[in-house]
């Protein structure tokens, strides 16, 4: 089973903190104070907490804000007990935190640019490999929706994929008679029922839509092919907007009529939110 936190650990404490040894007194406690220190969403104050649990049960640690609410700076988090500990847990701990709210804040941005629009903005799997459940709870933090977790539970046929199968329209067709209760060829499994096809051109979008395909992501079109796609689907299927959208296009993007915008920069290059922990001697 996946431990991002057992392996992180693992990695900066290895065996075991030579500075603290050399130069922290045996039996040192403390009080230590994570502040925020620029505006955003905080999101995985459970990591950070588990964390310290895990490096040392008798931490007390008090949580000061809550998660999922654009804040000012300010204090996070209270954590008393053995100094080494702290100190120990320090920087995984603000690694997650970091990391985890600056996907939250970024989420929080692109949701603020389409309010009002109707459309919805999901995540991707261009996620950190082991964090990926933390990091699409992350985008839910920040007001986002999170898109499939994986291969395993839904059909998403991508343009490699229709290659493949010989065409967008046939790629359709196979993914829906799959879905229906049919088995995947080669798996003798039942799939789930939620189909997605992934259309560059009108054209592709049409094939999907005489497909009876629920969901079509739009790859790469201009505003103004978007437009045309709402119009072609005319309700019969959502449309998802995806490629290179940015925080400066995604008003613009929101504004054709698309249900959802998808963007990968979420979780592959959000910036982390800067915060700090510094301690006081007992």
């Amino acid at each position: 089973m996946s431990d991002p936190i057992g392996r992180a650990l693992a990695e900066d404490i290895g065996e075991g903190d030579l500075t603290t040894r050399a130069v922290v007194p045996e039996g040192a406690r403390a009080r230590a104070l994570i502040r925020q220190k620029e505006p955003g969403v905080l999101a995985g104050l459970g990591a950070a907490r588990a964390v310290f649990e895990r490096v040392d049960p008798e931490l007390e640690i008090e949580l000061l804000a809550p998660e999922g609410e654009w804040r000012e700076p300010g204090p996070v988090a209270e954590v008393t007990g053995a100094a080494a500990s702290i100190l120990a847990a320090e920087r995984v701990a603000l690694n997650f935190l970091g990391r985890l709210s600056g996907i939250a804040t970024l989420t929080a941005r692109y949701v603020r640019a389409v309010e009002g629009t109707g459309a919805r903005i999901l995540d991707t799997r261009k996620t950190m490999p082991g964090l990926r459940a933390l990091e699409k709870e992350a985008v839910r933090a920040g007001g986002g929706e999170s898109h499939r977790s994986g291969l395993f539970d839904a059909i998403l046929v991508k343009e490699n994929h229709a290659k493949l199968a010989g065409g967008v329209g046939e790629a359709a067709r196979r993914a829906m008679e799959a879905a229906s209760g049919g088995a995947t060829p080669g798996s003798g499994e039942a799939t789930p029922a939620f189909v997605e096809v992934e259309c560059q051109t009108l054209g592709e979008v049409q094939d999907a839509l005489a497909a009876g395909v629920p969901r079509i992501l739009l790859d790469n079109m201009t505003t103004a092919e978007l437009r045309e796609a709402v119009e072609l689907a005319a309700g019969r299927a959502a449309l998802e907007a995806s490629g290179g959208i940015t925080l400066d296009t995604v008003r613009e993007v929101a504004e054709t009529g698309v249900d959802y915008i998808s963007v990968g920069a979420l979780t592959h290059s959000a910036p982390a939110l800067d915060l700090s922990l510094l301690l006081e001697p007992l």
